[in-house]
This record gives structure tokens, C-alpha cells and sequence, in this order.
């Protein structure tokens, strides 16, 4: 009987009951595309690096675990020394350059021979083919779909303009890549490298191999592939950490504010119905339930549609940017869903205590 009552109260408004679970709905998505937006940028940067296939990673001192935000303060010498290392089967330096024009990318410099060493090459769409000419340039599929390029397209990357030589398989790093020296010369970072990618005889010796290269390059930073994987999480980036935690502030105080304002004009319209309730022996507790089940439901409902609005969400994301990945993940979910409840049952808590203490005879009185 309690339940249809409040179904009835939820009905009689209909377009504010809309507009409350909208609210609930957009906290939902904002803490899960937030966070699967971000969780999805580490994840996806941590796969393309991994699908390098190097084995241990050599980087300057004090570089970060973005690489696009690493500088190039390492000699191209330093290569030298690397495959000099036991265990070592193939060096490839790599300069990165963070570019904004057209979209904000990072840029790979790379020699063809060590890169495919390393990596075992690229796999080529089309009719495309390897870096020949100082101003070639290739893409990865995914950029391709995202900004509809073709091979022998012309596009402008550093104020200059290359040409695509061809369009690669995902996967390699980077999502464009040009000849090593026309990167060095225009960043002014002539013989530098950023990094290293060291591939192993075997991947059994990658331990082994790290700790040789720490004992000819002390200061350097020297990670295998499993030791980066597991750094790029949000919690070793603070400030991507902060971020998170204010989108998600945002997110709650408008839930809780919405509901608050929802639950506090339902009391002022229905004081003459509660001093009715009061007056046939309703008790303040029965009076308090009643409003809190009402913020209840109104947020379950807000939290499926939260979930559903995500994932559509995510799909139309994927459709306009390929290149943008959304990680979902059921935890968040729940987390979100959680967060939600918490915060519709904090801002319908004033209301109900304020129906609660209603005096009848002054609530029949209302007008």
C-alpha cells in the first residue's frame, strides 16, 4: 500500500519526477564515462606500448610514464652501448614529439630497420608501404578512419606537410610515425633520442638484461614491459587523480542538490496531506520512510538509466572518436550507482525530517 502511494506522489509531478531521475541519470554517467574515459587513455596507451614488443624500456632520468611528456636528453650513441649488453637482440631509438595541430597526437621518430626489428613490422592496410622519403609519414588504422585519410593523402603535421606512405595496424605505439632525423631536426634534438625499446634474445632474460643496463647506466630509467604496465594506473599520475575526484565531486553535488530541491517543494505542496496523515496517528517515523522510499525510487530508476544512457553514450563516442577508447568497467558501475543513492538519500534526509516534524493542526491549517 505504501509503495503505491509513493508511485501515485512520483506520477501526480511527472515532469519534475523526470527531471530529478535525469539528474540522478547524468551523476551516473559523468563519474562512469569520467572514469572509463580515463582508466581507458592509461589502459590504451599501456596496450600500445606493450604491443611494441620490446622487453625492457630504457629512458633519461627522471622522464615520465607518459612518454608524449618525456624531453630528449639521451645521445643516439647510447644505442651502442645497449646492444652491446648480453641477451640483447635489437635496439630501436625513438624520439617523441607532442603535436597539437589537428588533434592532439604523439608523434614517433623512428628508424624502419631497428623499429621492425623490435617490433617484428608493421602490417600494412592497402597499398601502402614502409617511411622511404623525409616527409612520409604513417598512420595507424584507427586515425585513418577517425580523420579519413588515404594513402598518398597529404596532411600537415609541425607546420609541415607529409605525405602517407601507408596505413598500419593499431597497436604499434604510437599512432603516427616519421623518419627518426626529420623529427630530430625539427625539434632541434639533433643525435637525441627520448627512449630505448630493447628486445631480448629471449623474454626470459629481461630481468637479467635490465639489471645489466642499470650497471652502465646507473641514473637512467630502466623498466621492463610488466614493470610499466603496472605503473600506469591513476594513482601514479596525481594530477589525473585529482581530476577524477573533482568531476565526480561535481557529479554528487548536483545529484544531491537536484533531489534536495525535488524532495523539499514536495513537502511544501503536500503539508496539508502529511498534517492529514499526523492527524489519523501517522508517526513521524512512517511519515520520514514515506518520503525517503519516494528519493529511493526516484534514484533507482536514475541509476538504470544512468547506465543505460552510458552505454550509448560510450557507442556514440566510439562512432565520432575510434581513436578515443571508454573502459567501462562493473565495479565503477557499482561505485557510481552507490555514490548516487548515498547522495539522493543525504539530500532528501532535510525534507523528511521537516515533514516529519510538522505539527498537524498547523499543517491542516496550510494553505
Amino acid at each position: 500500500m505504501e509503495n503505491r502511494i509513493v508511485v501515485s506522489n512520483l506520477l501526480h509531478r511527472p515532469i519534475r519526477t523526470a527531471v530529478s531521475v535525469l539528474a540522478v541519470a547524468i551523476e551516473v554517467g559523468m563519474v562512469m564515462l569520467v572514469v572509463g574515459m580515463t582508466t581507458g587513455l592509461l589502459n590504451e596507451t599501456a596496450k600500445r606500448v606493450q604491443g611494441m614488443g620490446a622487453d625492457p624500456l630504457v629512458q633519461p632520468p627522471g622522464a615520465s610514464y607518459f612518454f608524449a611528456m618525456s624531453s630528449a636528453p639521451m645521445p643516439i650513441k647510447t644505442g651502442d652501448l645497449l646492444r652491446e649488453v648480453p641477451h640483447v637482440l635489437a635496439v630501436a631509438p625513438v624520439l617523441f614529439m607532442f603535436n597539437a595541430q589537428g588533434g592532439i597526437n604523439t608523434i614517433y621518430g623512428i628508424e624502419m630497420a631497428s623499429f621492425d626489428r623490435v617490433t617484428g613490422g608493421f602490417v600494412y592496410h592497402g597499398s601502402g608501404g614502409p617511411l622511404q622519403g623525409p616527409y612520409d609519414i604513417l598512420v595507424d588504422d584507427l586515425y585513418a578512419q577517425a580523420n579519413r585519410t588515404k594513402v598518398g593523402q597529404k596532411i600537415t603535421l609541425l607546420d609541415h606537410e607529409f605525405t602517407v606512405a601507408g596505413i598500419v595496424e593499431h597497436g604499434k605505439g604510437s599512432r603516427l610515425f616519421v623518419p627518426l632525423e626529420t623529427l630530430q631536426d625539427l625539434s632541434g634534438a639533433h643525435d637525441k633520442a627520448s627512449i630505448f625499446f630493447v628486445k631480448c634474445t629471449d623474454p626470459g632474460y629481461t630481468d637479467d638484461t635490465v639489471a645489466a643496463i642499470h650497471q652502465i647506466l646507473p641514473t637512467y630509467k630502466i623498466l621492463s614491459i610488466r614493470e610499466y604496465m603496472s605503473l600506469m594506473t591513476s594513482n601514479n599520475l596525481p594530477a589525473l587523480n585529482a581530476f577524477i575526484t573533482s568531476l565526480i565531486s561535481v557529479a554528487v553535488v548536483i545529484g544531491f542538490l537536484v533531489i534536495f530541491l525535488s524532495m523539499y517543494t514536495t513537502i511544501t505542496e503536500r503539508t496539508r496531506e502529511i498534517g492529514v496523515l499526523k492527524s489519523l496517528g501517522a508517526s513521524k517515523g512512517y511519515v520520514m520512510e514515506g518520503i525517503l522510499r519516494e528519493s529511493t525510487i526516484l534514484c533507482l530508476i536514475g541509476i538504470v538509466a544512468g547506465y543505460g544512457g552510458t552505454l550509448v553514450a560510450r557507442k556514440v563516442i566510439h562512432a565520432t572518436f575510434p581513436t578515443l577508447t571508454v573502459d567501462l568497467t562493473w565495479q565503477w558501475a557499482f561505485y557510481a550507482g552507490i555514490l548516487a543513492l548515498v547522495g539522493s538519500l543525504l539530500g532528501s534526509l532535510y525534507p523528511a525530517l521537516r515533514a516529519a516534524s510538522l505539527d498537524p493542526v498547523d499543517a491542516l491549517a496550510y494553505e
